[in-house]
């Protein structure tokens, strides 16, 4: 929307909803893949001549880290968000968890920033820093920040966040803090 400057003339949607994807997870999902793969490989075709603990504790070494980065990396491929008149909801991945829902009333304001990365939060995925506050990272680039009336901030990578913030700030001209939500 940088380029419609005229664009917030426009009356907005009842619900807006924006994602952001990471199409970079999906080669960290197939190491994933591949560590499973590896796994079953050996206990199929175990020719080990050392004993049974050491094929045991490879099979399952190989499932488990297997399982963890598939299921890990599949989490964070892309993240929803949805805003409608009453709340701003996360949702993270195919499955839709993690998931948070944070009440219009529980937000103080809402800013964009051009560029939210990976490397400033400690990684991609569900991050929490102290001194940043909470943030839902699946790639490098615009993301938008809440800032919450309980003094913590919480900030999502999606596309089109400009949008989106003047949606959340359109929305929040009309709602009192600590109302219902």
């Amino acid at each position: 929307m940088r380029d419609h400057p005229d664009a917030d003339d426009m009356p907005h949607p009842d619900v807006w909803t924006g994602r952001a994807t990471n199409r970079v997870q999906w080669l960290l999902a197939l190491v994933g893949a591949a560590c499973m793969a590896l796994g079953i490989e050996l206990a199929v075709d175990s020719a080990w001549g050392s004993g049974i603990a050491p094929l045991v504790m490879s099979v399952v070494g190989c499932i488990a880290a297997g399982l963890l980065v598939l299921f890990g990396t599949l989490a964070f491929v892309h993240v929803d968000l949805k805003l409608d008149t009453e709340c701003v909801e996360v949702r993270c991945g195919h499955v839709g968890l993690p998931r948070r829902r944070i009440p219009l009333s529980h937000v103080a304001g809402a800013d964009f920033t051009a560029l939210v990365t990976p490397r400033h939060w400690g990684g991609w995925g569900y991050r929490w820093r102290p001194e940043k506050g909470t943030a839902v990272v699946v790639r490098r680039g615009e993301g938008i920040v809440l800032r919450l009336w309980d003094g913590h901030t919480f900030t999502v990578t999606v596309d089109n966040a400009e949008s989106a913030v003047r949606v959340i700030r359109d929305r929040l001209s009309t709602i009192r803090p600590g109302t219902a939500g």
